[in-house]
């Protein structure tokens, strides 16, 4: 029988706690979901109100991994969703907005991804991603270059950038913007990519190809489409280990001299919070949200 468990007055059946997920580590469910209950204070501002999309892997990353945009079978009634408008009709997806649909979604196995909007605002982006994908032999060392160079031309247009890690090999910069559709916002991010490629041409690609890439900091700026999703702040990826998508200081780009000094996972991220509290704080004060040149 699957033990049902009380969160905050809510009845969630959390299954097989003792499934290990990440063979690498011994790394089980149990942990995972122990993991997201310790970051949730954290982690859920950057849930609430935004459509959420799971990318699950309920036999660990080794087993099948899918897409989930709609609504799962079988999610309570109490668990929030909301109307999504897509190129071929209207869908329902789930909000998280609380501990109890945290725990619930958690016990699917799933990477979180959400847009760059709001559900009450479909129509105007709030935040502005810059997903920095390293080709090979390039690594994340190479991505916190790319990240300064950006960090300082977004300052020169008046917008904060804020670096988390993408919890796999590469780094994402994020800030808050306002008065923009998804469209302009999309705009935006390209020109500083293309920027970006004109100002270290031997360390950035701002085009898809990808026999560009090796080598070379490939800079995405399409994830900031309106129907695209970027990994959450604080999210488990479906990895070899239990990698967290990790919010991280500018000293710390600014040091990181191999891979290793960005890998972050589950059993790191409390203390790290406990230290520096939510580093990506800023971005959920509308007031420090930046409008586009």
């Amino acid at each position: 029988m699957t033990p049902i468990t009380e969160v905050d007055g809510r009845r969630v059946a959390l299954s097989n706690l003792e499934k290990v997920l990440y063979p690498a580590t011994g790394f089980t469910k149990g942990e995972l979901l122990h993991y997201y209950a310790t970051v949730a204070e954290v982690m859920l501002p950057h849930l609430r109100g935004r459509p959420v999309s799971f990318l699950r892997y309920p036999d660990g990353p080794d087993g099948q991994v899918f897409f989930t945009k709609n609504v799962p079978p079988g999610t309570p009634e109490w668990v929030t969703t909301t109307e999504v408008r897509r190129s071929d009709g209207a869908a329902r997806m789930v909000l998280v907005q609380d501990l109890a649909s945290l725990m619930w979604a958690a016990n699917l196995v799933a990477e979180f991804h959400t847009h760059q909007w709001r559900a009450d605002t479909p129509d105007e982006a709030d935040r502005i991603v810059l997903d920095l994908d390293p080709g090979a032999p390039a690594t994340v060392v190479e991505c916190c270059e790319v990240a300064l160079w950006l960090r300082d031309r977004l300052a020169a247009d008046g917008i904060e950038a804020y670096p988390k890690t993408a919890g796999s090999k590469g780094l994402h910069l994020l800030a808050g913007v306002r008065g923009a559709s998804s469209e302009r916002v999309s705009e935006y991010a390209r020109e500083l990519a293309v920027a970006a490629e004109r100002a270290l041409p031997h360390l950035v690609v701002s085009r898809m190809t990808r026999s560009l890439r090796p080598g070379k900091v490939f800079v995405d700026w399409s994830q900031n489409a309106g129907r695209k999703t970027t990994a959450t702040p604080y999210t488990a990826r479906a990895r070899r280990e239990p990698a967290v998508s990790t919010p991280v200081t500018w000293e710390e780009v600014a040091g990181c001299g191999r891979a290793a000094d960005l890998v972050f996972r589950a059993g790191d991220i409390a203390a790290r919070v406990e230290r520096y509290g939510d580093l990506l704080a800023p971005l959920l004060d509308p007031e420090r949200a930046a409008s586009l040149p």
